[in-house]
């Protein structure tokens, strides 16, 4: 039976109280009507609301009232499993029985598609990820699809590649879309879209008939109190931290670009006493989980994470956010602040910007999109391929691109319907239309710019904090908060303590980069990675720094330009090597710094008191090895490029390079030793590149 008019507000009233275990839970602005549309109307509605206006509560009571009248179940796409967890047990408070697909439970795959079709399931989570995948689009997804009584697209900015984090696989929602009943309401929530990311959004959301309904409210956040603190060097930083993490009350979240940072940023907090533990991406679901549930029950003083917890993590009384970098959008530093002070009264926000954020954020942008001439190269090869196709390790050999941002090429592809994926191989789709957009890639590329500045212009320009975030995403109702360091008084501007600025330094320089051993190498034509032979396999090696990183880097960077190394680095780099006992060194001919790096050979090699080899010599030019951006082509850049013009002798030799990029020279140089007679050989390197 309908919802009448009448018993509408009071049951969406009673709805959002179960939801909330409040009693007196009312409505903020635009809520109740976001509802309305969807229960009533069926209609298709845009919210873009800050975070914590309650964008879950209009799906959670509009999917409940819509059950109760006899719709079918509610899709929900979210990008985050953080999220799936808080919205599974949101459901429940409501009587909602809820379920999420995803890759860590295949096993469970079965029960949830027997609940579908029996109509016991009131509401399917699963992230866009899931879209391409053929088991579920083939097996669930219709079945889903053309039952769906509302479908949620959750952080719907991300279908927008004018947005600050768009994933190709939000583009499959249009495939939901046209599968959908007719009477099939649609809600798509964000709160972080500018005037260009809506438009993008509308369009590819909208219906035929009707275009979406538009909830956008202001932007501000009252809690929140930003300031920005100019700390360009890392040690400072880290001081600083140490300094204030304790005195804000609560517990809270320290952003960082890398997950490099983040783990070290982590151990150098806890070695002072303050509880953190880090989060990224590469951990595994269930370590991320168990800090989750640290930090919500206040286990933990901060986590340090990457971008990884960002969209979808709920904990209300998070009481400061903290970026120990500064990120490459203003529109992303607002998703992020975003988590604190959604129910306390008083969060700090305070963004560190250090010297190394510009080079970082740089490599986001230039990794955004690939060039038509490897696009191309890569068409080209699944061309010919025809219907064999071609891997990803396949394509590797033909395309100098990475790993990852081959992948990330071929899913855009994919959904754009240039390819398509037959388990592990790739095929040319015969008579696609699909045309290399180069100009819109590259309006693309100059916004992120223009964003990049913007982040940059932030706190430097004068204009209230919060007014420049809220300008930044075209909020109409943008103004002076009152609160930020603009608009009263800067609070966290006094330098750290020298001492601890110095212990910082001396931390970042303390900890040597392990130079992992190279087991697998790729085949030359086919890319599949075979096994090393022990026999001319090198140790473990050690690198004193890592490109841009706060201990070592300067001095090794300075040492660079002016063409000699300081005796501090010779010091260093023998204090790296003295426990491996080595017998004699050697080193990789440069092409760039000759003399200072056999000046650097000779000169640790004296330190160490062993004789420095010139066991090695180039035969051919070839270009730099961080030119080259996979294995395959890193591998092929080095075969053939050097000789041996003599015997090592026996023992444990040194194998010196000044930069450290693939790794590749330094395995398959080391390895022509060991072929040769060497007993061992420890690489080690001025700095390298991870």
């Amino acid at each position: 039976m309908a919802i009448s008019t009448a018993s509408f507000t009071a049951t969406a009233r009673e709805r959002l109280r179960t939801l909330t275990a409040a009693a007196d839970a009312e409505f903020r602005p635009g809520q109740l009507d976001a509802i309305r549309d969807l229960v009533l109307d069926r209609a298709r509605v845009l919210c873009v609301q800050r975070t914590g206006w309650g964008k879950s509560a209009v799906y959670f009571v509009a999917s409940a009232m819509l059950r109760e009248e006899g719709s079918g179940p509610t899709l929900i796409i979210s990008p985050l499993l953080a999220l799936m967890r808080d919205q599974i047990a949101a459901a429940k408070r409501l009587g909602l029985k809820a379920h999420t697909v995803n890759s860590t439970n295949h096993d469970e795959w079965d029960h949830v598609e027997a609940e579908l079709a029996d109509n016991a399931l009131d509401l399917l989570l699963i992230s866009p990820e899931r879209l391409n995948n053929p088991l579920f689009a083939e097996r669930m997804l219709p079945l889903f699809a053309s039952a769906t009584g509302l479908l949620v697209i959750d952080e719907a900015h991300c279908i927008s590649d004018w947005g600050h984090d768009f994933r190709p696989d939000y583009r499959r929602v249009r495939q939901v879309l046209s599968a959908l009943a007719p009477d099939a309401a649609v809600l798509g929530t964000t709160a972080t879209a500018n005037d260009r990311v809506v438009e993008d959004v509308l369009e590819q959301l909208g219906g035929r008939t009707e275009p979406m309904r538009i909830y956008r409210g202001a932007l501000a956040r009252e809690s929140l109190r930003l300031e920005v603190v100019e700390l360009p060097r890392a040690a400072e930083r880290l001081a600083w931290l140490v300094e204030h993490l304790p005195t804000f009350a609560g517990s809270g979240i320290v952003y960082t670009l890398t997950k490099r940072d983040a783990d070290q940023l982590a151990a150098f907090l806890t070695a002072h006493g303050i509880a953190a533990v880090s989060y990224t991406g590469e951990q595994d679901s269930q370590e991320r989980v168990a800090t989750e549930q640290r930090l919500r029950s206040n286990a933990v003083k901060a986590v340090v994470a990457t971008s990884a917890l960002g969209m979808g993590y709920d904990k209300p009384d998070l009481t400061f956010v903290v970026h120990y970098q500064a990120p490459g959008s203003v529109i992303a530093y607002y998703q992020q602040v975003g988590r604190a002070g959604r129910a306390v009264k008083h969060a700090d926000v305070v963004l560190l910007r250090g010297e190394e954020d510009r080079r970082i954020q740089d490599f986001f942008i230039e990794q955004a999109f690939p060039s038509r001439e490897r696009t191309m190269a890569v068409l080209d090869e699944l061309e010919q391929a025809g219907e064999i196709g071609r891997t990803t390790r396949e394509l590797m050999a033909v395309v100098n691109l990475g790993i990852s941002r081959i992948e990330a090429m071929l899913k855009i592809l994919d959904v754009e319907g240039a390819v398509r994926r037959d388990g592990t191989r790739w095929q040319r789709i015969s008579g696609s239309s699909w045309v290399y957009d180069a100009e819109r890639y590259q309006q693309v590329t100059e916004l992120r710019r223009r964003e990049q500045q913007a982040m940059a212009a932030y706190g430097a320009d004068g204009r209230c904090l919060m007014r420049a975030l809220q300008e930044e995403l075209d909020d109409p109702n943008a103004g002076d908060c009152g609160r930020c360091s603009v608009c009263t008084s800067p609070r966290f501007q006094r330098r750290p303590d020298p001492a601890l600025v110095e212990e910082a330094w001396r931390y970042l320089r303390s900890r040597p980069v392990e130079i992992e051993v190279k087991k697998m190498a790729p085949d030359p034509s086919t890319g599949q990675m075979r096994k090393i032979p022990d026999h001319v396999r090198t140790d473990p090696g050690l690198a004193l720094a890592r490109f841009g990183d706060g201990g070592w880097w300067p001095a090794i960077q300075r040492s660079l330009a002016a063409g000699h190394f300081d005796p501090e680095i010779v010091s260093a780099l023998a204090e790296l090597a003295t426990p491996h006992a080595p017998a004699w060194l050697t080193y990789i001919p440069s092409t760039t710094i000759t003399e200072a790096l056999t000046a650097l050979a000779h000169d640790l090699a004296a330190a160490l008191e062993i004789p420095c080899l010139a066991l090695i010599a180039r035969l051919q030019p070839r270009p730099p090895q961080r030119e080259m951006s996979n294995a395959v082509q890193q591998v092929a850049n080095v075969r053939g490029a050097f000789t041996l013009t003599s015997r090592p002798p026996s023992g444990t030799g040194l194998l010196l390079d000044d930069r450290r990029h693939s790794g590749w020279t330094l395995a398959m140089v080391g390895g022509q030793l060991r072929n040769a007679g060497a007993t061992r050989i420890i690489p080690i390197a001025l700095a390298t590149i991870g």
